[in-house]
């Protein structure tokens, strides 16, 4: 560390500890992202929505550690209020409705929230902090019905939910303000990234919980739609490392995020259940109820410009992740010790 000199002799400079604030930090990827940001010595607020239910397991054991504030992405004003009370150095927009098939149930409200709501956030950050560092969770739903594979940040978009048109507004009004006001505001754009901290709503986690459920007798069959559909998943953790290292660059740009490797939903249950010893053609039944309106069949990143420009790659395999995941749902549903931020209000609704 620099020493600087003056009257009153040597003195040891500070370095200012940055503040990040996280919108979505209850969720999945704000979970993992406030961990690792506070291994950074970061401050770390986590902006979340007033709830009249508990949503704080994910970061439970962090809550000593952080501090939350009330906002809502559907309010401006609460917006302008938060960026002028702290002050962040960067701002990780993560809050969304996030879940695909209830984007087709609730499209205005999916709307309002995963896309208008990075406007007005983009806003709070012009007009009181524009020297912040902005980060913008976009999706690899924006490329919907591929037009080339695999993808990578030059790959036209085509989605094929309201979900993933309300995520290509919002990557293209982050553009839109760093070219027109000059802000340092980036898009990540995030293959599907799981983990034992991923909704029992979202196919991996509804797989590795069913699988568990099954193996304790808990459970006879496990109900699915598509199982042709392909995705490329990664470990969540090694991608908010990728949100990160976005806004430590000189220059604000976007990037793909995820392995290259796609895997089908019947690989999922392949893997899944032989983790536990049992073939996966006894327990499954395909649900057409289960099918979206109109589905994406394969999705593949070309993350070639993250691992060039970021020196980013993932570290857990498809596999590995899979099997953690399923560990963990056993020991949950036995009421065993779980990881940090999976606790058991699954039990508690009797899931």
């Amino acid at each position: 560390m620099r020493i600087e000199r003056e009257a009153g002799g040597p003195r040891r400079a500070m370095l200012k500890q940055k503040t990040a604030l996280i919108t979505g930090i209850t969720g999945q990827d704000g979970s993992y992202l406030a961990e690792f940001l506070l291994e950074q010595g970061y401050r770390v607020v986590g902006m979340q929505r007033r709830s009249s239910t508990e949503t704080l397991w994910r970061i439970a054991h962090l809550l000593d550690k952080i501090e939350l504030v009330q906002g809502d992405l559907l309010d401006q004003l609460s917006l302008i209020e938060i960026v002028q009370a702290y002050q962040p150095d960067e701002i990780y927009n993560l809050a969304a409705q996030s879940f695909v098939p209830t984007s087709w149930q609730q499209p205005v409200l999916t709307g309002e929230f995963t896309a208008l709501g990075v406007t007005r956030l983009l806003e709070a950050v012009r007009l009181v902090k524009p020297d912040a560092k902005f980060y913008q969770a976009s999706s690899s739903e924006m490329f919907g019905k591929v037009v080339e594979v695999p993808q990578n940040e030059r790959t036209p978009f085509y989605p094929r939910s309201p979900y993933g048109v309300s995520k290509v507004y919002g990557h293209y009004i982050t553009i839109n303000y760093r070219e027109s006001y000059g802000l340092f505001a980036v898009s990540g754009i995030l293959f599907n990234h799981e983990s034992p901290r991923r909704g029992l709503e979202f196919v991996t986690r509804k797989v590795t919980h069913g699988v568990a459920k099954i193996k304790l007798g808990l459970a006879r069959e496990l109900r699915l739609g598509n199982l042709d559909a392909r995705r490329d998943w990664g470990y969540a953790p090694d991608y908010v490392q990728a949100m990160w290292l976005m806004l430590q660059q000189d220059q604000p740009d976007d990037f793909v995020v995820g392995t290259g490797k796609t895997h089908s939903v019947r690989q999922l249950c392949e893997i899944a259940f032989g983790c536990v010893g049992l073939n996966w053609e006894d327990y499954v039944v395909v649900d057409p109820a289960l099918f979206r309106p109109a589905d994406v069949d394969l999705l593949v990143a070309d993350a070639t410009k993250a691992r060039t420009v970021l020196g980013w790659r993932p570290t857990v395999s498809f596999e590995e992740m899979i099997e953690l995941m399923v560990d963990a749902d056993l020991r949950l549903l036995k009421g065993e010790d779980v990881p940090p931020g999976m606790v058991a209000p699954v039990l508690r609704r009797g899931i």
